[in-house]
């Protein structure tokens, strides 16, 4: 561990976590003189290259301090959830939390109308020990978020859709965030834990311009390479190949829950309703009641959890209440896992 050029400080794995300091860390290729000179831009340095630009905007910074006092005591967090190298197991925290808590809370913390946002942080924070959670990237890419935390002692690396941004759908920065930080867990054999609810990934001209189909395999192939234990909760939405990519059974998730009100589908039912049934709509004496009706049928019959579990998709469909203790005694049951992917100089991860 050491400081770097401007203040930022990098974590022992060579910048797999970056720290800067508001207002005196800055980072950046070529500074403001050369900009001024090569482009004519006069930028300052913290437009160019402090904290929060690099929070905010570039990605390249994972914490934010508000001191180097606060930037230390940030890393030494960190630290606590981290094995000191590779081949360590990660560390183990006692806590008095039972592992056994049901939280009441839960059952009634995603809304009925499913266009109706929540904030997934609460979620996390009333399952993990002592409702703490390690969050890195805050700032950036915020439809995803990913973090640490401790379930019944273990340290765990959580990813999890943010329906409050985005209706946390999956873009260019949200699945290289997601993926770099899979990867990091991995690397250092911390068991992820997937909570989902995406309704796809996001369309739009400037995404498919960005390479969104290469963007997001790299999320694709961070988890289908990931050997340690793989879990995912469905809050609500799973549709498409987002889902897929959220660690889904068919990528070699190991355990797989999801709560009553979950719709695991091809595409979300307003959108396969509006497909499937275009001409009967149309024909209809009532077109928007017809389709209203249509939609409930679609949600009933395809879209709902129960399909999923009959067909293997979903292991276990739980009450939300019962999610920590059944996390918890999922962890127990892999602690031993062991997975190895085909041997082979290294794979091409999509670059």
């Amino acid at each position: 561990m050491g400081p770097c050029a401007g203040g930022a400080v990098y974590s022992p794995a060579l910048t797999d976590f970056i720290f800067m300091v508001k207002n005196t860390s800055h980072m950046f290729i070529t500074g403001p003189e050369v900009v001024k000179t090569v482009t004519g831009e006069e930028v300052t340095f913290e437009e160019l290259g402090g904290a929060m630009t690099h929070n905010t905007k570039s990605g390249v910074a994972h914490m934010a301090a508000e001191s180097e006092a606060d930037c230390l005591y940030l890393i030494r967090e960190l630290f606590s959830y981290l094995p000191s190298n590779n081949m360590e197991d990660p560390p183990y925290k006692p806590t008095d939390d039972d592992s056994l808590r049901a939280e009441k809370a839960l059952d009634n913390l995603v809304p009925d109308n499913p266009n109706r946002p929540y904030d997934i942080k609460d979620v996390i924070h009333l399952i993990f020990d002592d409702g703490t959670f390690y969050e890195t990237q805050e700032h950036f890419a915020e439809n995803i978020v990913v973090g640490f935390a401790h379930l019944g002692g273990h340290s765990v690396g959580i990813i999890a859709n943010q329906p409050m941004v985005l209706a946390g759908v999956l873009d260019i920065d949200a699945s290289e965030k997601a993926a770099r930080f899979v990867r990091f867990c991995d690397a250092f054999n911390l068991p992820l834990i997937v909570f989902e609810d995406v309704p796809g990934f996001l369309p739009g001209l400037d995404q498919e311009h960005g390479g969104i189909i290469r963007k997001g395999a790299k999320l694709l192939y961070a988890f289908c390479e990931a050997t340690v234990p793989k879990i995912t909760v469905v809050t609500r939405k799973a549709y498409g190949g987002a889902y897929c990519v959220m660690n889904s059974k068919h990528i070699r998730a190991d355990l797989n829950l999801a709560w009553p009100n979950a719709e695991i589908a091809v595409m979300g039912p307003e959108g396969a309703v509006n497909i499937i049934y275009r001409r009967e709509i149309a024909e209809a004496e009532d077109p928007e009641a017809r389709r209203t009706e249509l939609v409930e049928e679609y949600r009933e019959h395809f879209a709902n959890p129960f399909i999923a579990a009959q067909r293997g998709y979903i292991d276990d469909v739980i009450e939300p209440s019962q999610t920590r203790p059944r996390l918890i005694n999922a962890l127990n049951m892999l602690q031993n896992k062991r997975d190895q992917n085909p041997p082979k100089k290294h794979g091409n991860i999509p670059l």
